[in-house]
Parts: C-alpha cells; structure tokens; sequence
C-alpha cells in the first residue's frame, strides 16, 4: 500500500479518514496501559455502544408489557427477526425474502442440509475442503452417516496442492466436473478461516450447478467483510453466525440464506412452529404451512434479547454502507501489509493471498524457522494488550476490522511483534 510505514503517516491517515469517527461508536477492552490494541473481529467483533440501549429497550418492553410484547405494534417480538431481513440482505446480495436472522451456524447448517443434501444411490458425494472448520465437518460427516453413508464413500476433501497453503479456484472446479453426476453437493467458506483466502464464490456455484449439485457456502467469515451477490450467482443456501465482523456478541443469533427458487411448500424441511405461517401460526392447525421465504426454515421461537445487539450492529452497516467499508479495509489491510513486510518480512511469512481482491480484513501469519516459537509469541502480544488470536498449529491471525480500527492499530500490533 505505501512505503511510508511511520507512526506518524498512521496518525496522519486517520486523521484525514472520514470513517474513522465510528471507532467512538465502539467499547475497546482494557489492556495493560489502557484500552487494548483490538485485531480480533475475526473471532468476536466490538460491542457497538448502541448495543446496550437497544438490550435495555427489550428489556423495558418486557418489563412494561410481559407477554403482550409479542403483539404490541411498537414491539412487536413477533416480527422481530423481520426488521433484520432488509440490512442482512444488502450484506448477503439476496432477496430480502431470501435471508432470516435465526438459530446458530451449526444448527442452521443441518437444517439447510435436511432440505439440499438428498443422496441417492448415484449421487451420494459432498464436497468440503480439508482444512473446513472442524464445527462444518462435524455436521456434515454426521449427515452423511445420518443417511447411513460412510465419509470413506462419500465425502471428498479438496487440498492445497504440495507446498501451497491456499486452494486454487481452478482446482475446485476441476474436481466438481471430474466427480460430475455423483456429486450430491458442494459446502465450501466464502472465506477460509485459517488463511484468509476468499474463494471464487461465483465460480464454484457455476461449476457445481452445472454439473447438477446443490452448493452452499458457510460465510462466517465472509459477511459484513467482503461483497456477496449470494442471490446473482444463485447459490442454493448459505449460513453464517453474528459475531465475527457482524459485531452482534458472544453467541449471536446466526443468519441463513435460501434462493427464492426454493421457496415452494414442496421443498423438504424439518418443520417447527417458529418456521410456520404467520397468518395462521396461532390457528395451531395440526398441518405444517411454511412461511414465506426463507422464513420458513425457522424452527424456534428466537431470543429477542439476544438478538438486540444485532439490530444495533446492522444499523451501523447500513449508516455507512459496506461498500465503503471494502475500501476502508482494503486499506487498513494493505497497511498492515506494507509494515510487515518493511519490519518482519524476514521472520513472518504472510500466508494470506496478496491480492486484495482474494482476502478481506485478514492477515494469517506463521513465524519462519529462527524465530520465537509462534504460540510463545502470540500469548506475549497478549500480555503487551495486543489481542489478536492463535489458530493450531502455527498461525497467528490479525484482522484490522474497518467499523472500528484505526492506521494506528496496525502500527501498533506490528511494532509489538516486531519488538518481541
């Protein structure tokens, strides 16, 4: 990004950035000399300050109201999940019939794969990465037995190839055509957690639809950090949680996306009554009618409270614009970029694409042969209120999250590992 990898060109260029008046916006937490150096929003994003107020409105409601919040018309519980279907689709690039705010990634992800992961004898095989978060291979190696398959028989791990670190996207859709009309479906990340690759989303649903698979992204780490246009390249599904850069807190309510192509009542489903028509939900009629959209893979009644938060954070987005957040990251990110390289470029390799347009606000590093053993050096940017996170065996991840840091943090973080 520049050559200039002093503390004061950092200063000087969140001074000049218009955006960097939202990092007020945010609570930091405390670190040895005061507030911490945070690049970890890849694994729990900021509390948004407007968070608080939001929780005390449900709160006051539930105090005030008790049960008749559910109806009241400035409340509304309800329809909570609702008012958060329009910001989530402009993150997702979806219909906002397309998306819901519900359950958590996990459990959205086998109810999505009940509807889009039908085997048959002659199309049985799912398609994952290697290095697929541990949560996503647990689901789907359990689907797979579900339907009494053998992960042996049935599921195919794709890999870097020798001496790489990152997929290629060209490699992916090889093997979507070469395993052809035995593939059943493809579940891949919009972006891998590990190293911070974005994969050609587009590409891969072209390729799997092509060859008559279902294709499904896990975007945990993708949205709310990098453009989607999941209804365009018609995707089938997709699932997500709030935590990371959607800044909802600990165990947020998740989100999930469903093409409107399968919004037919035929399309299979396992059914609760949260997931069932509002016209005649409380008709309580012993037969099943979903509800519009996606919508109608909701299984449980959501906790309001909890969801508060993610109200907040969505409006933030929408205040803004993810556009100019892109920028903004591809910025922060670049810089960080540029001062590793100036100061560490011997000592840390950057295991992340280089191309911008192939990462979003992620740096994965591994500490070369010669240096401070990696865990060792982690947990002392810890103690020294730079948090960052460890990812086994040997990564340490910095993610410079575009709502809330500054040119200044990443200077900071580097200037720690620089000096330990």
């Amino acid at each position: 990004m520049t050559s200039d990898t002093s503390l004061d060109w950092a200063r000087g260029q969140d001074a000049a950035d218009p955006l960097a008046r939202l990092r007020r916006e945010f609570h930091f937490p405390d670190g040895p000399n005061g507030p911490a150096t945070y690049l970890c929003g890849n694994s729990l994003g900021l509390q948004p300050k407007q968070a608080k107020a939001e929780v005390a409105r449900i709160l006051g409601e539930w105090q005030h109201l008790a049960v008749l919040g559910h109806h009241h018309e400035d409340s509304a519980w309800m329809r909570y999940e609702y008012r958060l279907a329009a910001p989530l689709a402009r993150l997702a690039g979806a219909l906002e019939s397309e998306v819901i705010a519900m359950h958590s990634l996990t459990l959205n992800l086998h109810l999505l794969m009940a509807s889009f992961y039908r085997p048959t004898r002659e199309r049985a095989i799912v398609l994952i990465e290697r290095g697929a978060f541990p949560s996503d291979r647990y689901a789907v190696v359990s689907q797979l037995r579900w339907h009494g398959l053998e992960p042996a028989d049935a599921l195919v791990e794709l890999a870097p190839r020798p001496g790489e670190v990152c997929l290629r996207n060209d490699d992916i859709e090889e093997t979507i055509g070469r395993i052809g009309d035995r593939l059943a479906l493809v579940l891949l990340p919009g972006i891998h957690y590990l190293t911070g690759q974005v994969l050609d989303m587009a590409a891969i649903t072209r390729a799997a639809l092509s060859a008559g698979a279902r294709v499904g992204f896990d975007l945990a780490h993708a949205i709310g950090n990098v453009p989607l246009a999941l209804h365009d390249w018609g995707a089938d599904f997709a699932v997500w949680c709030s935590y990371k850069y959607l800044n909802a807190g600990p165990g947020a309510t998740a989100g999930a996306f469903i093409h409107e192509r399968h919004h037919v009542p035929g399309t299979p489903r396992l059914a609760g009554w949260w997931g069932n028509d509002l016209d005649n939900r409380f008709e309580f009629a012993r037969s099943f009618r979903p509800a519009r959209g996606a919508a109608g893979w909701q299984v449980s009644n959501h906790p309001v409270i909890a969801m508060a938060p993610l109200k907040a954070s969505l409006e933030q987005f929408d205040a803004v614009g993810l556009p100019a957040l892109v920028t903004r990251s591809r910025r922060l990110t670049g810089y960080l970029e540029s001062l590793l390289d100036e100061h560490l470029g011997d000592r840390v390799e950057v295991i992340t694409p280089r191309d911008p347009l192939a990462r979003g606000a992620q740096l994965s590093l591994r500490l070369r042969t010669g240096s401070a053993p990696g865990r060792e050096t982690f947990e002392a940017l810890i103690s020294r209120g730079v948090i960052c996170d460890w990812r086994e065996p040997d990564v340490i991840r910095l993610a410079p999250a575009p709502l809330y840091n500054s040119f200044e943090d990443c200077w900071r973080a580097v200037d720690a590992l620089r000096r330990l």
